[in-house]
């Protein structure tokens, strides 16, 4: 039985995922789900609420799980042996993996990024897991101040920041027709640079 509703629950899952790349958040309706799921919406609400309820979901399984996963790791007792740089890095190609990966989570991207000026969207998006993920982030920078390893400064500031220097190529690709695919080589090419120019600036220095 537990079979069973685990698989009933992924497929709303998935048929919700198709209907909201393909018509945006707004335009989706539970109606919709049910129909494609093929069973009745009393059932559907029995796994879902409400329709902001399944986006989360949907966020958190394609997208904002990753992001958890590289804040969690900034804690472990092996990030503790690691240099920021390296903290950093990992992060970093943690975050791109959402951005840039083969699963949903670049179109959800866009469709949070298209719609949130006219609704909740943006805010259930930093709901489903972002701003714990920042905070740990910011956690990360605030230790690094402490250390002199960066200058004092506001910390959750810094993260938004690094985070926007690190996925500053991947966003140019939300305004493509046909984003191209990112090998984990151009992956790790971007963080680096993104992680470069947050540590070092771009100044120039005699020891380059």
């Amino acid at each position: 039985m537990r079979t069973l509703t685990e698989e009933k629950r992924q497929a709303i899952i998935d048929a919700a995922t198709q209907l909201f790349q393909e018509t945006g958040y707004e335009r989706a309706s539970m109606n919709e789900v049910a129909k494609r799921v093929g069973g009745s919406k009393a059932t559907l609400y029995n796994y879902f609420t409400s329709k902001e309820e399944l986006f989360e979901t949907i966020v958190r399984t394609y997208s904002t799980r990753f992001l958890t996963e590289a804040a969690a790791e900034l804690s472990t007792p092996e990030a503790e042996l690691l240099s920021l740089e390296n903290k950093l890095t990992r992060f970093g190609e943690k975050m791109m993996h959402v951005l840039t990966g083969g699963n949903p989570a670049l179109q959800i991207y866009r469709i949070v990024v298209g719609e949130a000026g006219h609704s909740d969207i943006g805010e259930l998006f930093q709901g489903s897991g972002t701003k714990e993920s920042m905070a740990r982030l910011a956690d990360l920078m605030a230790d690094a101040m402490q250390k002199g390893e960066l200058t004092q400064a506001d910390p959750a500031l810094r993260a938004k920041q690094f985070t926007a220097l690190v996925k500053a190529e991947a966003d140019a690709m939300l305004l493509q027709r046909e984003p191209p695919d990112c090998s984990p080589a151009r992956i790790g090419e971007m963080v680096r640079n993104g992680v470069e120019l947050f540590l070092h600036g771009a100044s120039f220095r005699k020891d380059q």
